[in-house]
């Protein structure tokens, strides 16, 4: 979606002076409130759970779900079914998959996920090729459209958002505890196997509702990029949850900004946006680094 040409039809003159002068009149549209809206819970959302990601070292993960989200739209697609409602299951299901063939095999967890990445993707792709008539709006699908969501979205992310920031801080003392020594939590009774197997159900769902903001080849981003400035930045947990929210926050708010103003593609926007962040960041540690 061209952000301009959505505009021309609400306006045809709102950039007739600079874009700059219209900022105002831009977020007066419901599709870019829907869009802020939407941005900032799944900034939250992303902070949240890329927290964790990132210190359970589960970026590759969350790549891997991300990826098999292309199988789960395009099935929705030749099915006639509405893709959220396809790719939402089928996300959860390849998640618990992907954890229990971990489980259950000697190979190294990044060999099974490259497997399983790569077959996914060449799955998804060989399915595509099947749909009949216009495959434009899959260009959407691989680079993400946040302008395009609409009020179920917001719903569904509120409720995930809510079912997470319950779940994690109602247990935050045991997920402190998983995160850093899994030897331990055993030891202690924690029901590590439950909670990591319920993390992944959040993780893969998070994924679901992230794809379409940022697209399957950016959503992993979404999810770590913050996260990993967070962390240079905080030396206590509660902080590092706390900025990683600020910052997807942060992020997806500007990076709308900056796709409206510039009619630049959303998602690519609010991951440059958190790019940048990220380098501001390294080059602020390095000069306290320095200072000190």
């Amino acid at each position: 979606m061209i952000l301009l040409d959505e505009l021309a039809q609400y306006n045809p003159n709102l950039f007739a002076v600079t874009p700059g002068s219209n900022l105002i009149e831009l977020l007066q549209f419901p599709f870019m409130q829907r869009a802020i809206a939407g941005g900032v819970l799944m900034g939250c959302l992303g902070g949240l759970l890329g927290s964790f990601v990132t210190l359970r070292q589960l970026s590759f993960f969350s790549h891997a779900v991300g990826h098999s989200a292309l199988v789960g739209i395009v099935l929705g697609v030749l099915l006639q079914l509405n893709p959220t409602w396809m790719l939402l299951p089928f996300t959860v299901a390849f998640g618990l998959i992907v954890l229990y063939l971990i489980d259950q095999t000697d190979l190294a967890s990044d060999n099974i996920l490259n497997v399983v990445l790569s077959g996914t993707l060449a799955v998804g792709i060989i399915l595509s090729g099947l749909i009949r008539g216009y495959r434009g709006g899959l260009m959407n699908v691989l680079f993400g459209d946040i302008l395009a969501i609409d009020l179920t979205d917001i719903v569904l992310t509120v409720l995930l958002l809510l079912s997470a920031a319950i779940y994690l801080l109602s247990t935050l003392q045991q997920q402190i505890l998983l995160t850093l020594n899994l030897s331990v939590a055993k030891v202690q009774g924690i029901p590590v196997q439950l909670h990591r197997y319920l993390f992944v159900v959040l993780l893969s769902l998070t994924v679901a509702l992230a794809t379409k903001a940022v697209g399957i080849l950016l959503v992993n981003a979404f999810l770590v990029i913050p996260a990993s400035a967070a962390k240079l930045l905080s030396h206590q947990f509660s902080h590092f949850l706390a900025i990683s929210v600020i910052l997807g926050v942060f992020s997806s708010i500007f990076g709308l900004l900056l796709s409206g103003l510039l009619n630049w593609a959303s998602g690519p926007s609010i991951v440059l946006i958190q790019f940048l962040v990220f380098l501001a960041v390294i080059g602020f540690s390095k000069l306290k680094i320095q200072q000190s």
